[in-house]
């Protein structure tokens, strides 16, 4: 937390400052009170501090005062005034530090989770992490502007009101001081059980989120399969979770709070009675029994602050803890050693072995070399582990030490610089992600001002065979794109995505099923014209047909994480093997010889 206070340490010394000026004017005034019953009213010789008997003397003392009170009822107004200002500056010092300080809370949390590794998120889900990015930052933004600042002025006002109460009355003290260890021995029992309520409530908080937002991300999904009901019956469920959490805590908060009030009512009751009879009795001045009643209620309100503050703080407490779990988790970081990637050397894998849950293997000791400037394709079944050598190489999943190694140019990726490694290797994601903007600004993402790279981006929507469709939109290169591209076909998207790709001239292109949605004849004239704007660059093809990799140099085909066959086109094919095969299924040259 401590970390977060860059630019905004100053204000709160300042509302600390402000807040402690306030309190100081506030005790005064009982003082100021009695001595005006008892001494300026009543005649009876008051024992004042040596300043305050200078500035009574100096005004002409209680005689003179008596006949003038007004200078008192001015000094009373001067008090409050400057209390009033102390306390606006510690208002206004208190929302600038907490906004400043939340503000650059979210700004490191952001960037950190940016920088995780894609194996982090798989282990969170999107409504939970914007849940601890939203409401629990906002729940520590509360408690720093409405506790936190307060705690430090609030002990002193506690101790300064028993101080000047045992200058008053030590009786009414020592029963002042009966109720403090009660209240805070409650409300320290309370704090853990409310804390344990928080936790539950940010928890089922953070559960409602993620079933909104996957909801509201797969509304076609919903829609398609008719599944309205039983989504709004998902919802609503968990959201019944939500509100019973709540409202049990809320029955605990009152308990807390009713047995305060209780406790406080009591102790200030004693006080008012003792205090009466030693007034009775004539061992008190009415000027210091008022002036004794006034320091126990501002003493009662702070201790009940306190207690209030600790059940805050089991608040807070959880929200810091969800947000530093976030903050603990570990970003991508480069060797010590690491080096720059080297565009123009051979990629290879050695015995690479890789699971994504420790346990089920995916890959499964693959070596193969791509030498650079050459086209790979690999074909496979589903889950046989094509999508995964490409997440590894762009080392979107880090490979552990003693799972085999992945080199370019020679050198382990683990010994090149992430931001080097993937400027220069680019990928087109078998889902690819369009963001809420216009069709240029999702094909020129890399770019600061994609306006002023029209050129670029219009040859690489070209090349995409997506310049007639765009020209097809009313608002063409205007069109927005919905959130999550909902607004264009499959096809489409990844069109975007292919030329989003084209704008950065990576030195090795990866296609992970990039051409899945689009017909036959798309597909080709995408080929065709990659074949023209990726003459240099290392090109690795994924993909489900083999229409779309039968021109690589080389094909690997993946059964069950290993390699079982590879080769060119040619050589699959008189291999009569499984590439031979899906071949046959997909061009239909076995269907003379029956089902293939």
């Amino acid at each position: 937390m401590f970390s977060f206070l860059d630019g905004a340490g100053h204000f709160f010394v300042l509302c600390i400052l402000s807040s402690l000026l306030a309190n100081l004017c506030e005790l005064v005034c009982p003082k100021i009170i009695s001595f005006t019953v008892d001494s300026v009213l009543g005649g009876i010789e008051a024992d004042l501090p040596p300043l305050a008997e200078k500035v009574v003397s100096a005004v002409g003392g209680p005689t003179y005062l008596r006949a003038h009170l007004w200078i008192v009822a001015a000094a009373v107004l001067v008090l409050a005034l400057f209390m009033g200002v102390f306390k606006y500056g510690e208002s206004v010092f208190n929302r600038r530090g907490s906004e400043t300080l939340v503000e650059t809370m979210r700004n490191r949390l952001f960037s950190h989770l940016e920088r995780l590794p894609a194996s982090w998120y798989t282990g969170h889900q999107t409504g939970d992490i914007i849940q601890r990015c939203t409401s629990d930052v906002e729940t520590v933004k509360s408690f720093l502007s409405e506790q936190l600042t307060s705690i430090l002025s609030t002990v002193l006002l506690i101790v300064l009101s028993i101080a000047f109460l045992f200058t008053i009355s030590v009786p009414l003290a020592l029963i002042a001081l009966v109720s403090i260890p009660v209240i805070i021995l409650y409300s320290a029992i309370f704090g853990a059980k409310i804390g344990e309520g928080f936790e539950y409530c940010d928890q089922t908080e953070g559960k409602l989120s993620a079933v909104a937002q996957e909801n509201l991300t797969g509304v076609r999904v919903v829609r398609a399969f008719g599944r309205e009901v039983y989504e709004v019956d998902k919802f609503t469920k968990q959201n019944n979770l939500f509100a019973d959490a709540w409202i049990k805590l809320g029955r605990l908060m009152s308990m807390f709070w009713c047995m305060g009030d209780l406790i406080s009512g009591l102790q200030q009751m004693i006080v008012m009675v003792f205090g009466a009879v030693l007034a009775v009795r004539g061992t008190l001045s009415v000027g210091d029994l008022i002036a004794a009643v006034s320091y126990n209620a501002m003493l009662i309100w702070p201790v009940r602050e306190l207690g209030r503050t600790v059940s805050e703080m089991s608040k807070a407490g959880i929200s810091v803890g969800r947000i530093g779990e976030i903050m603990q988790a570990e970003e991508e970081k480069d060797a010590p050693d690491a080096v720059d990637c080297d565009p123009a050397g051979d990629i290879e894998f050695q015995n690479v072995t890789f699971s994504y849950d420790g346990s089920a293997q995916i890959l499964k000791n693959v070596s193969f070399r791509v030498k650079s400037g050459e086209t790979l394709g690999i074909i496979g079944m589903t889950g046989s582990g094509k999508s995964t050598i490409a997440q590894l190489l762009c080392r979107l999943w880090e490979l552990p030490e003693d799972c085999g190694s992945i080199t370019v140019g020679g050198v382990d990726i683990r010994k090149i610089r992430v931001a080097s490694l993937r400027h220069h290797i680019g990928i087109v994601l078998q889902e690819p992600f369009l963001f809420s903007r216009d069709l240029r600004g999702n094909i020129g993402i890399g770019f600061e001002r994609p306006a002023a790279h029209e050129p670029e981006i219009m040859e690489a929507a070209r090349a995409a065979s997506l310049d007639e469709t765009i020209a097809g939109f009313s608002d063409g290169w205007e069109t927005m794109v919905g959130e999550r591209g909902v607004t264009l076909s499959g096809g489409q998207k990844q069109r975007v995505a292919i030329a989003r790709l084209l704008t950065a001239h990576p030195a090795v292109m990866i296609f992970d099923d990039s051409l899945s949605a689009v017909d036959s004849e798309t597909d080709a004239k995408i080929r065709h014209a990659l074949r023209e704007v990726t003459a240099d660059a290392t090109v690795i093809l994924i993909s489900h047909r083999i229409q779309t990799l039968m021109a690589a140099d080389h094909i690997l085909v993946l059964a069950d994480g290993e390699i079982v066959e590879e080769g060119n086109h040619a050589q699959l094919l008189a291999a009569n093997g499984i590439y031979k095969k899906i071949y046959d299924i997909q061009t239909g040259a076995g269907e003379e010889g029956g089902e293939a």
